[in-house]
């Protein structure tokens, strides 16, 4: 009852294990005009990206309670190291020195890293089953009139199996927008009807995108008749009331003060871990990374014995759950949460992404969406992610056509031709 207790008495952090990214089935994708040649290299170890989304994900997530530190924050860390991750595909030199340190990437290179993003993506894909519905896409969009590198195609086919789609970024960048919108509305079940807001494309000529919807049903479900309000604390140090859902038989871990459960979902596959911090904790505290590994991967063993050496967290306790039923939904513009990161170059025309284009300049946007339901049944969530990629500046020039001498006019029926008006300006300044 202790846990129980402070569960309701303390502001929690509710987090998906697993909000993930990836390729998955059944999401509706817009046509595809080139697609790569992805390498079939025997499958790497997913579990170093998985660490690596997770130590990025926190890392944001601190950065945006800092910047709004009172609000409600859902994102995707792995949808948004997705996109981002399929720009650092094309960034090369101190460009992606600089996103493989934010991102927390493996130090791995070459096809080596291209098979790892291969078997992270297999192993996403591998979570759809009985009681969970994984819906997820990768998509690169591309102006008609840029370049793009075969050598790109080939590494985002390999990483995230995703092709290249066209759209008039640059001569019709609203219709672009609207057009990506409606392929992330279609992929997110509606949840996100509208990452990109009209203007949010100009001087952009790749965009870069990840959708993801999932729907997935607790192992065992929560009664709602044992769903009853309670007091809660909120980060503003103000007294609200929260609906609780009660009961079940949960494993739970703490370490460094903090205090981890686990709330697996249908088959098995993937699972929830709420994390209450530590009692008299505020501000925007997470765990660490290694806090945060330690005490998973000590749910995710049992507690068994033989769990990882040098381990800070604590022996798995089965204890009984007050949760909170929640309704988060947002978006977020990125681009400033990442310079403080450390990525800041990659938004300058400092920045080196010639391993997509040598028409590429820097990136433009990085724009989030994201949704999590959690109830008696289970978790609802969706999440987007849009980065847009600038083209150089001389691309940009185009040419003209300066009407310097004298001319004629046309006024025509653009049915039939039918000239209503004709003339032949020999002095534009006379009468």
């Amino acid at each position: 009852m202790r846990v129980k207790n402070e569960l309701r008495a303390a502001a929690g952090v509710v987090a998906a294990a697993l909000l993930i990214a990836g390729c998955g089935s059944g999401a509706v994708a817009p046509p595809v005009v080139a697609h790569g040649v992805a390498l079939r290299e025997p499958l790497a170890d997913p579990r170093p990206f998985g660490a690596g989304d997770t130590a990025f994900g926190l890392d944001v997530l601190t950065a945006w309670c800092r910047a709004d530190p009172r609000a409600n924050l859902v994102l995707s860390p792995s949808s948004l190291a997705s996109g981002l991750g399929m720009a650092y595909l094309g960034a090369r030199g101190g460009t992606a020195q600089a996103m493989a340190r934010v991102l927390d990437l493996p130090a791995t290179s070459g096809q080596g890293f291209e098979a790892g993003l291969q078997a992270r993506s297999a192993a996403l894909r591998g979570l759809d089953g009985p009681g969970v519905m994984l819906e997820a896409s990768d998509q690169v969009w591309a102006d008609p009139t840029l370049q793009t590198r075969r050598s790109y195609l080939n590494a985002v086919a390999t990483g995230y199996d995703a092709g290249v789609a066209q759209a008039p970024l640059l001569s019709s960048p609203d219709r672009a927008a609207q057009e990506i919108n409606q392929a992330i509305a279609a992929a997110t079940r509606g949840q996100i009807p509208q990452l990109l807001s009209p203007g949010s494309l100009n001087n952009i000529g790749w965009v870069l995108t990840d959708a993801l919807y999932l729907r997935a049903a607790w192992a065992t479900p929560f009664q709602a008749s044992q769903t009853v309000p309670g007091p809660f604390t909120t980060a503003a140090g103000q007294q609200a009331t929260a609906s609780f859902m009660n009961g079940g038989q949960y494993r739970t871990v703490s370490a460094a003060g903090w205090t981890a459960v686990q709330l697996p979902y249908r088959g098995g596959k993937l699972a929830m871990v709420a994390l209450l911090p530590p009692s008299g904790a505020g501000g925007c505290e997470t765990p660490t990374a290694s806090a945060l590994g330690a005490m998973t991967a000590r749910l995710a063993a049992g507690g068994a014995a033989g769990g990882a050496a040098g381990s800070t967290a604590g022996p798995v306790q089965t204890r009984s759950v007050s949760l909170p039923r929640v309704s988060l939904g947002g978006q977020v513009s990125m681009k400033g949460l990442l310079s403080e990161l450390g990525m800041g170059v990659a938004f300058t025309t400092s920045a080196d992404f010639t391993g997509l284009s040598p028409q590429a300049c820097c990136i433009g946007l990085v724009k989030q969406a994201a949704t999590l339901q959690v109830g008696e049944q289970g978790t609802v969530a969706s999440a987007a992610t849009a980065v847009g990629m600038q083209p150089t500046a001389e691309r940009l020039q185009l040419p003209q056509v300066v009407f310097d001498r004298p001319y004629l006019m046309l006024v025509t029926a653009t049915a039939t031709g039918e000239p209503l008006l004709a003339a032949r300006v020999a002095n534009p300044s006379a009468h």
